[in-house]
C-alpha cells in the first residue's frame, strides 16, 4: 500500500500525517509506504517546519529527515491513495488528474472537513497533530483490512 499526504507547502500538515501514519503502520507490521507532497513548490528540499518537527517529537515521532517535494502528476500512478488536507489543494490535485481512475485515488484526509493550516498560528500545531493522529488511526483500521 502506498499513500501520499498532500497540503500546500509540504512543511506542516502533510509531513505530520506522513510521519504519524508511517509510524502507526510500522508499529502494526504493515508493509505500507507513506510519503507527502505539497501543491506549491516554495519549500522543495526543505525539512518540515520546526514546529511540526517539535510537535511530532513530543509524541515520539521523528519527521526531521523528511524533505518537501511538490506534487507531480506521476504521483497518480505511484500511489494507491492521495489524501489531501483541505479543499483548495484537493481542487488543485483533481485539476491535474487526467482520468477517472486518477481522480478516484484522491480525497480529503478528513473526509468531510479540512485540517487547518497551522503555519501562521503556532498554537494550532498540537490541535492539528491530534486531528491527524485520530484520523491516521481510523485509516489504519479502514485500509489495513
Amino acid at each position: 500500500m502506498k499513500i501520499l499526504m498532500v497540503c500546500l507547502g509540504n512543511i506542516c500538515r502533510s509531513p505530520l500525517a506522513h510521519g504519524v501514519l508511517q509510524h502507526l503502520a510500522d508499529s502494526e507490521g504493515l508493509d505500507w509506504v507513506v510519503d507527502s507532497a505539497g501543491t506549491g513548490g516554495w519549500h522543495v528540499g526543505e525539512p518540515p517546519d520546526d514546529r511540526a518537527v517539535a510537535v511530532a517529537g513530543n509524541h515520539g515521532i521523528d519527521i526531521s529527515c523528511q524533505r518537501a517535494q511538490q506534487f507531480n502528476p506521476r504521483h497518480f500512478d505511484e500511489y494507491d491513495h492521495i489524501l489531501v488536507m483541505d479543499r483548495e489543494n484537493l481542487n488543485r490535485i483533481l485539476a491535474l488528474a487526467e482520468s477517472q481512475q486518477q481522480r478516484s485515488k484522491v480525497r480529503l484526509f478528513l473526509e468531510d472537513s479540512e485540517v487547518p493550516d497551522p503555519y501562521f498560528d503556532s498554537r494550532l500545531f498540537e490541535l492539528v497533530y491530534q486531528q491527524i493522529e485520530i484520523r491516521c488511526r481510523e485509516l489504519l483500521r479502514i485500509l489495513g483490512k
